[in-house]
């Protein structure tokens, strides 16, 4: 495929990022589903450079050769005020693909975030400037502007598929992606799930408990689990 920049990507309402956007990733991530929650959770490797990070927007793909950001400059100039940037070089750490001088400029066009899969350096005043990065990478590695990459198409970025226009939500547990057709629905499941664990909260505080709570007995006899009123045997005033 030739190097190609797309200044555009398909925009979804607001109103359906704010709906998103009331929720952690956890919630949303579960109102996913097994499968589809699975399948859009980026690895545990992606984490927040800073702390009490949360962001939620439209990903603008960069796809950058190992080594080089000559592609992110491109992401930088198309990206509109509340999107997300998705950086990718392959997960090498050859090539820092975002720094403290990029963070001055999305801050002041209103980016949201940043989320790469590859380095990143300059964390400490990244990080003094209260702007959302995540990456797997942390390394101060000389990046080249030279190409090739392209900007707003589908990229891998940690093992997951993002396509441009899908919402990307942060937060200090991780990174998320939804597909705007899956929006909507998310939102909804998440709202319920929140109302449950309300819920669940309340009867805390009444003095009830999380086995009762959730009828965790059920699933103990589910699994043939033995439940013995002792102590293992071999431990001292075990039995025998």
């Amino acid at each position: 495929m030739s190097s190609v920049i797309y200044t555009q990507i398909p925009r979804c309402a607001r109103d359906l990022l704010d709906q998103i956007a009331a929720f952690p990733v956890a919630d949303l991530h579960e109102a996913l589903g097994a499968i589809e929650g699975r399948m859009r959770l980026l690895s545990p490797r992606m984490r927040p450079i800073g702390v009490s990070q949360r962001a939620v927007g439209q990903a603008v793909t960069s796809y950058n050769y190992p080594g080089d950001n000559l592609m992110i400059h491109a992401a930088l100039k198309v990206a509109q005020r509340g999107d997300m940037l998705v950086l990718v070089n392959g997960g090498v750490s050859q090539g820092a693909l975002w720094g403290d001088v990029a963070t001055t400029f999305a801050m002041e066009k209103g980016i949201a975030g940043v989320v790469a899969d590859g380095p990143v350096r300059d964390t400490d005043a990244v990080r003094s400037m209260g702007f959302n990065v995540w990456s797997t990478i942390v390394s101060p590695a000389h990046p080249e502007k030279r190409g090739p990459g392209s900007v707003n198409i589908p990229v891998v970025c940690d093992g997951v598929l993002i396509e441009p226009g899908d919402i990307i939500a942060a937060d200090d547990d991780g990174v998320l992606v939804i597909p705007v057709r899956l929006a909507a629905e998310t939102a909804a499941r998440a709202r319920r799930r929140n109302e449950t664990e309300q819920e669940v909260r309340k009867q805390i505080r009444a003095g009830k408990t999380l086995f009762e709570i959730m009828n965790i007995q059920k699933y103990v006899d589910a699994a043939d689990i033995a439940v013995v009123d002792g102590v293992c045997p071999g431990l001292a005033g075990g039995q025998r």
